[in-house]
This record gives C-alpha cells, sequence and structure tokens, in this order.
C-alpha cells in the first residue's frame, strides 16, 4: 500500500512560486542601487605628490635659473668690462656664485672715482679677486689713501691707477702706508714727493725691495746722502731688479769702462739705459776711436745723433794731431 505525501497548503506554494518569479527582477533593481550609491561616494583625492620627485623638479628649476644667470655673468665681464671669463674664473673661482650685482658695484666705483670702463677692465683683468670683494672695504680705502695721505690731485688719479692697478689690490695699513711712511724719510717729500708717476713705490716691499736696492747702491761707495739724491733724482732705480739690472750695469761701469761710480751722482738715469742695446755698443765705439765722453753725453742722444758727435769728435782729435805735428 502506497505511503501518502503530506499535503502543503496552497497559500505557502503560492507563496514560494512568487518568490522565485521575483528574483529576476530584483536583481536589476539591486544594480541600479548600487550604481546609485557608487555615484553618491566622493572620490578618492589625488596622492600627494612624492617629496623627492618635487626636490628633484625644484631643483632642476633652481639649476635652469642658476645656468641663466651664470651666463649672464659672463656676458658681463667679457663684453661690459671687457675681462677673459676663463681667466678671471680660474684666478677667481668666487665668480661662480657671486651674484652679477658685487661685479656692477665694484666696476660703478672705479668710474665714480673718474676711471675709464677700459680702465677698469686693465685693473679687473690683473685683480679678478676685486670683482667678488665688497668694495668698501677693498678698493675705496685704497682709493681714498692716494687722494689724502699720499695727495695725489683727482685729476691725476687715474694715470697713478693704470700705471700700477696693484695700488687698488694692495691692503693701506700692511702695505700702502708703511711704504709711504719708509719713502718720506729717505726723502720723498716736498717738490720731491710721491706723484702719480711713482705712486707704483708704494707696492714695494720696504724689508725685501727697497732696502736691499738701497744697501747695494751705498756697496758702490755711495753715502747714505748721496744715495737718497741717486733715487730722488731717478725713482725708476728702485724699481729694478739688484741682480738682472742693477749689479750687471755697476760692474760694467767700473770694470769694463774703467770710471767711478760717483758719477752715477751727476747721471743716475745710466741705470735706465739697456745694457746690451745701447751702453756696451756706444762704448765700444768710444773705445775703438780712442775717445769718451760724459755719460750723459753718451747715452742721452739717438744713434744718429751719437755718430755725428762721434765723427765731430774723431775730426777734432785728428785736427789737434795736425797742430801738434805740424
Amino acid at each position: 500500500m502506497a505511503m501518502a505525501l503530506p499535503s502543503v497548503p496552497m497559500s505557502a506554494r503560492r507563496r514560494r512560486i512568487r518568490s522565485k518569479m521575483d528574483v529576476p527582477l530584483l536583481i536589476p533593481l539591486a544594480m541600479g542601487a548600487l550604481e546609485f550609491l557608487l555615484l553618491r561616494i566622493p572620490p578618492s583625492p589625488a596622492p600627494p605628490p612624492s617629496p623627492l620627485r618635487h626636490r628633484r623638479r625644484a631643483a632642476a628649476a633652481a639649476a635652469a635659473d642658476a645656468g641663466i644667470l651664470f651666463r649672464e655673468k659672463l656676458l658681463y665681464l667679457e663684453h661690459e668690462l671687457g675681462v677673459d671669463p676663463s681667466r678671471a674664473l680660474a684666478l677667481n673661482p668666487s665668480l661662480r656664485s657671486a651674484p652679477i650685482s658685487s661685479l656692477r658695484s665694484a666696476a660703478s666705483l672705479l668710474l665714480a672715482f673718474g676711471l675709464l670702463p677700459s680702465d677698469a677692465s686693465r685693473v679687473f683683468s690683473q685683480h679678478p679677486h676685486l670683482l667678488t670683494s665688497d668694495p668698501s672695504l677693498s678698493l675705496l680705502p685704497s682709493l681714498r689713501f692716494l687722494l689724502g695721505p699720499v695727495a695725489i690731485p683727482f685729476p691725476h688719479l687715474r694715470s697713478a691707477v693704470l700705471r700700477c692697478p696693484r695700488l687698488l689690490a694692495s691692503s693701506v695699513p700692511l702695505q700702502l702706508h708703511p711704504t709711504l711712511l719708509f719713502l718720506r724719510r729717505v726723502g720723498f717729500v716736498g717738490p720731491r714727493r710721491i706723484t702719480a708717476h711713482t705712486a707704483l713705490l708704494l707696492v714695494s716691499s720696504v724689508e725685501r725691495t727697497l732696502i736691499p736696492k738701497l744697501d747695494f747702491l751705498r756697496s758702490l761707495g755711495l753715502s747714505d746722502r748721496d744715495t737718497n739724491k741717486l733715487v730722488l733724482r731717478s725713482p725708476s732705480i728702485l724699481t729694478f731688479s739688484v741682480d738682472r739690472n742693477l749689479r750687471p750695469k755697476a760692474e760694467f761701469l767700473t770694470q769694463q769702462m774703467g770710471r767711478d761710480a760717483v758719477e752715477l751722482k751727476a747721471f743716475p738715469q745710466y741705470f735706465s739705459f739697456s745694457l746690451e742695446g745701447r751702453i756696451k755698443p756706444r762704448h765700444r765705439m768710444l773705445k775703438e776711436s780712442g775717445l769718451a765722453m760724459p755719460l750723459s753725453e753718451m747715452l742721452k742722444v739717438s744713434d744718429g745723433e751719437f755718430r755725428v758727435r762721434l765723427v765731430d769728435m774723431r775730426l777734432r782729435k785728428f785736427d789737434e794731431y795736425w797742430e801738434d805735428n805740424s
């Protein structure tokens, strides 16, 4: 006998069938609700830039700006100051980082004291460290010293600087002032005071340059007074080298020419003439002719005039010989 299955109430069966029918309808509704919710959710913020990347970009921008400024500096040095940038940078590496305003300040100060742009070019080409030095601590004290204690007239200041740009690169308390005091003791005062033509002596070292040269002149038999008079009459002697100029010429004067060093008192400019180019050739011509003349007459005249005088002296000597033997 077959076993009877339990019966399911009709209301429950209808609910089960309805729920199976509603599933396909609920899926689209759920998807739409999800999209709606996604639209309502704000987007996530972008991640902050990497600090390393930011620093790299900033460094690249700074490098580009620095390159532009450096090129501008090179153009200013070459075209406006007339300074060779390569040489200036080699002698003064600080120029690479110095602002162009410091270069302009140094140049403007020289122009304010009467120098021309071409003069500034000469000064900075020889002493490029002045371009990066504080002008109020480097250039200005030297310029004021030349105008003040040295008493070089303002119109002559440019001439003094052009003859010796090193004047503007020398320390006033350590170099210029001590040397000025020494030169005044030698006799460079009053009518013989330091001028634009002799201001270059101020850059000489008293101990290493000036005193050894004065000592050498005294070793020739000159007194202190005569030595001082000699350099006052011919200040350029103090710029000559003892070994390359003074000693060879003094030895030739006394040993080869047979003259006394006392003659230098009358003609101290002897040391200014070339030993090989003028002194030796003219002494040889006089010696070959058996003649002699004072140092000043022997050296100051041109070659043509010297030959004319030499011919005149030969004729006079011949006339004297003829008269004595007639």
